[in-house]
């Protein structure tokens, strides 16, 4: 005989009575499992993390000259994707945790690996709920030296540190979802001695000066990858105002670096003229403010940060970033920052976009045209590197070679000249208007670019440009 399961033996039918009599049965508790320690991304195993998604940071940091420490709290607010019994964020290097809380209560903590802060809450987070998690923590940071991915992280300088975080050095700060595809938008208050200034991402949210110690707030309310983040403390020569076109404008340069004649103003005029070049050529700004910072950080390159871009300077004092490498980095806001890969394997999505706004503010400035520089890169011999790495795969330790820079931009031209100029730019503006904010693939901009040109040649053009290595034939 079969027996009725425990939550329905209260089931009766009474037929003598004429009456039905049923139970429903108690809904199962849920099943509360741990987040993935890791996001997927098969170049970067352990960055990010699985079982929530972050919405906002709020970061509040205060730096110490004395010892270029900080001691800080980030508050994460994010939504559980799982029921999640713990989570995990990133965290990296030798800062002292001191306190963990979820929604106000205190929750256990513990590091493990090289970088994951494990938080366990008191109770599980059940699929859907929302939920803050506030860190306290101290320390010196210390940057990541990378040898084939270069110096990134918290870097310190003479008289303060930037944090430049491409591609894992946020978390070398601040707890994080260090991935991009959790895009987050993000508060910073930076609090620094009043004879320093500190520059953050987006709009400028005010300053307020008590006890030798200034306050600086920033906002950047739109959605921003971890590794777009950026931190700017120092002694610097501010120049604010907006571009012709009426976006926010504020230009940074170290003052120590700030030695010739109207080197600011002329820094901030490149500035506000490329973007809103870059307005009109690509679609509207994407961002509430730009701008740009020059100091001399000892990394060798210049990095996309959203809103405000980090131009490297050191012994170069006087010297101002080329109209070339502004319009990089100021090409990145549309292609990289708004519309942000979802792996590091489709990185020439940022790169090869932004290479190629380099040559297209060359050619609409009077300049070589995108031609000429194609042609003079095309004329590199067939067994250079540039033609052995696979542009849309390059492997994790050839995410900034050469080739995905500039066989990326050669791909794009050579999609130009397939479909024409009317379809390539209209091809460009509507990549960026229905990607914005979001995270794309390499497949999806094939799809979008088949949309404007004949499919079979496009899929030959792609497989040969960035699928496959060796020097494509013309």
């Amino acid at each position: 005989m079969r027996t009725a399961p425990r939550a329905l033996a209260t089931v009766a039918l009474t037929v003598a009575a004429g009456l039905v009599v049923s139970a429903v049965p108690a809904h199962a508790a849920p099943r509360f499992t741990p987040g993935a320690p890791g996001a997927g991304d098969p170049y970067f195993p352990d960055m990010g993390n699985g079982g929530y998604d972050v919405a906002h940071y709020d970061v509040s940091l205060r730096y110490t000259p004395a010892n270029k420490g900080i001691k800080a709290t980030t508050r994460v607010q994010a939504k559980a994707t799982q029921h999640l019994s713990r989570f995990n964020l990133d965290f990296l290097g030798p800062l002292k945790v001191h306190s963990v809380t979820v929604n106000g209560k205190a929750a256990a903590f513990r590091r493990t690996g090289a970088q994951e802060l494990v938080i366990t809450p008191k109770q599980g987070l059940r699929k859907g709920k929302r939920f803050t998690v506030a860190v306290s923590y101290s320390g010196v940071p210390q940057r990541i030296d990378d040898e084939t991915l270069g110096t990134s992280g918290w870097v310190a300088t003479d008289d303060g540190a930037v944090a430049l975080n491409q591609p894992f050095g946020t978390a070398t700060w601040m707890p994080v979802n260090d991935t991009p595809r959790d895009k987050a938008s993000y508060s910073f208050a930076l609090t620094v001695p009043k004879d320093l200034q500190a520059l953050s991402n987006g709009d400028f949210a005010g300053r307020k000066t008590s006890g030798g110690l200034t306050t600086w707030r920033w906002e950047m309310p739109r959605p921003m990858a971890s590794e777009l983040a950026m931190v700017a403390i120092g002694r610097y020569n501010l120049t604010w105002g907006r571009t012709p076109k009426g976006v926010p404008n504020i230009t940074a340069i170290d003052s120590k670096l700030d030695t010739a004649v109207d080197q600011g103003k002329n820094f901030h005029k490149l500035t506000a003229d490329i973007t809103d070049w870059g307005s009109k050529l690509f679609g509207k700004y994407p961002f509430g403010s730009t701008g740009g910072i020059v100091d001399a950080i000892g990394v060798g390159y210049a990095l996309e940060t959203q809103g405000r871009p980090v131009y490297d300077r050191i012994n170069r004092p006087g010297v101002n970033p080329s109209a070339s490498l502004v319009a990089h980095e100021i090409g990145h806001q549309w292609f990289g920052n708004s519309v942000t890969p979802e792996q590091w394997k489709d990185i020439w999505l940022n790169e090869g976009f932004a290479t190629y706004t380099e040559w297209l503010q060359s050619e609409q400035s009077g300049g070589d045209t995108a031609q000429q520089i194609f042609d003079e890169v095309y004329a590199t011999p067939a067994g250079d590197a540039l033609w052995q790495v696979k542009v849309a795969d390059p492997g994790r330790d050839d995410i900034y070679a050469h080739a995905v820079y500039d066989r990326g931009a050669m791909t794009l031209h050579a999609v130009r000249q397939t479909v024409g100029d009317k379809k390539f730019f209209q091809l460009l503006s509507t990549w960026y208007a229905r990607n914005r904010d979001g995270n794309v693939t390499t497949a999806d901009f094939v799809a979008h670019a088949k949309k404007y040109g004949d499919a079979k040649r496009l899929d030959a053009l792609f497989n040969k440009w960035i699928h496959t290595t060796g020097k494509p034939a013309l």
